[in-house]
């Protein structure tokens, strides 16, 4: 079983205009996505494709989920993908608004209109790779789901209000969301989802990798109770645990500014090249 060790070799930062940085993102394989370097400055990335689909970056409040986000969205911009932003606060993910690939959703009944829209695209998308063969000819579409925790309870209460007589009693979005997370991987749909605390709502299971920044101990014993001992955490800015299988990787996690990342994402690296 994976253990920490109490020396740390992590950078004290990592970003976009550190020396070979950029060099390294455009290397990467299409499907991936570095999430930054770990001890001994080897990269720590999340393959989408074999690895894992899903993301959950949890974290406190100001601990960097939104930056984190932020920089795994800008890198699957960059290769052509496209990103839904499902953005409850309204300002985490300000830099994409106005970027041609970027649906922003805000206001609680477009949050909703979006999922359920989703779960149309998902079964269009399947039906594609039923008749095609695969889904390689769509775009990667990737959604970035901020404060899923509060989110995801805010939904339940939005379709207790708005519900008619007949209407299914569970949240149609929310049953969207659990569906994409069940079978995302096969139509080319990634959740990247942020969360100040793990409910059971999020859907242990279906994140293979976690990002754990500044949380508590009960958040680590439910997000992903195979790692043992629990990690101590940091402080420092940019410092997380990237959980992938049973090993708890120290990482320090790729910056980039909103500026930054509007540019990298602006120019796209399509999925053919």
């Amino acid at each position: 079983m994976w253990k920490t060790t109490t020396k740390s070799t992590l950078p004290q930062q990592l970003r976009l205009t550190d020396p070979g940085v950029r060099e390294q993102l455009e290397a990467l394989p299409v499907s991936t996505v570095l999430v930054g370097r770990g001890t001994d400055g080897q990269p720590v990335c999340i393959d989408l494709d074999s690895e894992s689909p899903h993301a959950l970056v949890c974290t406190g409040a100001g601990g960097g989920a939104s930056t984190a986000l932020r920089t795994l969205a800008a890198q699957l911009l960059h290769h052509g993908g496209h990103v839904l932003v499902l953005d409850a606060k309204r300002i985490s993910q300000a830099w994409a608004r106005a970027l041609q690939t970027v649906t922003y959703r805000c206001d609680m009944a477009d949050i909703h209109d979006a999922l359920v829209g989703l779960s149309v695209e998902l079964k269009r998308r399947i039906s594609h790779a039923d008749e095609h063969g695969d889904t390689d000819d769509l775009p990667r579409l990737t959604v970035v789901f901020e404060a899923a925790d509060h989110t995801l309870r805010q939904l339940a209460r939005h379709w207790d209000k708005v519900r008619q007589a007949g209407d299914p009693k569970t949240s149609p979005a929310v049953d969207a969301y659990e569906e994409i997370l069940f079978v995302g991987r096969e139509a080319r749909i990634h959740i990247l989802a942020g969360a100040q605390s793990y409910s059971a709502a999020l859907g242990r299971e279906q994140f293979s990798t976690v990002l754990l920044g500044r949380v508590a101990t009960h958040t680590w014993r439910h997000a992903v109770p195979q790692v043992t001992p629990i990690p101590r955490a940091s402080t420092h800015p940019g410092r997380f645990h990237t959980v992938q299988d049973s090993a708890a990787h120290p990482t320090q996690v790729l910056f980039m500014s909103e500026t930054e990342a509007a540019a990298w994402a602006a120019a796209p690296q399509t999925e053919e090249g």
